[in-house]
């Protein structure tokens, strides 16, 4: 039963897999850097519904905080050199110093800060390891939502009709619920 933070750990450090992506992500030195979003997500609901295989994310999100390069070329870079060591994983590398303009939002103080203004407080979840290897769970939101597998929009979600709209949206486009039976979507009313 996963009812906490240390239990989520526990849950992602029992798991071959994520530990490798986590430790090849770790191998690049990234600046606040965190594997956030499905990942994480997708791990926990998996379990709580019992799934004995994982399922398929679309790519595994890696995020970084450098405003020295926020030159989207090096984020290809870093890409394609994770590829070359783990090369059937779909990665996604993004420095959130740059991506406060590509969604049109007020600048990123971190990475933790970028979390906090994905769309859904079950998404708003970041891991990464520490200078000991450490797992290390980052939730700007708590784990309530995720592990009461509660689908709700996060605060900055809320404040204008327009990004309202984004989450109602991808809440029809990611149709989780097709694959997580169980979990409960909350709509901005």
């Amino acid at each position: 039963m996963i009812k906490k933070k240390e239990d989520v750990i526990t849950l992602i450090e029992s798991d071959k897999k994520m530990m490798e992506i986590l430790t090849v992500a770790s191998t690049i030195n990234l600046p606040d850097w965190w594997i956030c979003a499905g990942f994480v997500r997708s791990k926990i609901w998996d379990a709580i519904h019992g799934f004995k295989k994982p399922t398929a994310i679309p790519d595994i999100d890696l995020i970084y905080f450098d405003h020295t390069n926020i030159d989207e070329d090096h984020e290809k870079e870093i890409e394609n050199k994770l590829k070359s060591i783990l090369p059937n994983i779909p990665w996604s590398v993004k420095n959130e110093a740059r991506m406060h303009v590509i969604n049109n939002l007020p600048p990123y103080t971190s990475s933790e800060d970028a979390i906090s203004k994905f769309p859904e407080t079950a998404t708003a979840l970041g891991v990464k390891l520490d200078e000991e290897n450490h797992l290390v769970l980052s939730a700007p939101y708590g784990l309530d939502d995720v592990l009461n597998l509660e689908l709700k929009p996060t605060p900055f979600f809320t404040e204008t009709k327009e990004l309202a709209a984004v989450y109602e949206e991808r809440m029809i486009k990611k149709n989780w619920k097709s694959i997580w039976h169980e979990i409960k979507i909350h709509h901005i009313k």
